[in-house]
């Protein structure tokens, strides 16, 4: 009786993995449609990516200009 319940429930377990990924492949984006989003990817486009890196180089200069300081500028704020 016990071998018989484990053939079932691992046939079940099979089963469910089977179904989990024939779901997987049916709402997995096709070849044409993963090229189409690769193409449209932020970093595709050469003038997007400089705003991006000018916009980083700001908060890079930013976040060492405020470690070099002892002003808590939050704080400052709301105090004066």
């Amino acid at each position: 009786m016990s071998s018989v319940r484990t053939i079932i429930s691992s046939s079940a377990m099979v089963a469910c993995m089977a179904l989990g990924y024939g779901m997987w492949t049916m709402i997995s984006p096709g070849e044409e449609r993963r090229k189409e989003l690769i193409k449209n990817l932020p970093e595709a486009n050469p003038m997007r990516m400089e705003e991006t890196r000018k916009r980083n180089a700001l908060v890079m200069q930013a976040l060492k200009e405020a470690a070099e300081t002892d002003d808590n500028i939050a704080r400052g704020l709301r105090s004066k």
